[in-house]
């Protein structure tokens, strides 16, 4: 367990110091992830995006001399991440998510004749295939080439020995927020 001053003076220091801190905060308080899948009940995927995007916005906070040290790392980090969860159960409660819950696809063709479900099977998996990928090319170079790995079948550890990521968390964290944005345009 490294101690508050340790790691403020390590996220201040040259960039190779800096990145050998930021995984040592990553990994120090990691056990938030389990706190918000039973907390907040989320996903253990929304968990741990809500505790990458903490870490990433604290340590941002931390080198451009917005943390005051009024609290100690841990109490900064664990308000972020309680914010980031908040955020996340209200975006999955609002009346907004309930609109597009209609009835499942998979029922509306199971009261189809076969003939027609298959046509229809088709044609949806055509069309969304075609919107993946008219919207690829719209979330940016660096997400297209992590979401064309892993549609590949590379791990996220063999993507981040490829692109030079820190480590296999980092393109996890990526990867997700990557699929985030390509679900937002393909839902439009």
């Amino acid at each position: 367990m490294h101690s508050d001053s340790d790691i403020l003076y390590g996220l201040k220091a040259s960039y190779k110091e800096r990145s050998c801190y930021e995984k040592i905060l990553y990994d120090q308080y990691i056990y938030f992830i389990d706190e918000g899948c039973r907390k907040y009940h989320l996903t253990y995927d929304d968990s741990f995006s809500a505790y990458s995007d903490t870490v990433f916005s604290s340590v941002h906070n931390i080198v451009n001399g917005h943390f005051d040290g009024r609290s100690s790392i841990k109490t900064y980090l664990y308000q972020i991440f309680f914010n980031k969860c908040i955020d996340l159960v209200r975006k999955n409660t609002t009346n907004k998510q309930q609109v597009h819950k209609t009835m499942p696809v998979p029922e509306i063709l199971n009261q189809l004749p076969d003939s027609a479900k298959s046509v229809i099977e088709r044609l949806l998996n055509n069309e969304l295939k075609a919107k993946v990928k008219a919207h690829l090319n719209n979330i940016g170079e660096k997400c297209k080439e992590v979401l064309l790995m892993y549609e590949d079948g590379l791990t996220d550890k063999e993507i981040a020995e490829a692109l030079s990521y820190n480590n296999a968390a980092v393109v996890k964290t990526t990867r997700l927020r990557c699929i985030e944005k390509l679900r937002e345009k393909v839902m439009v």
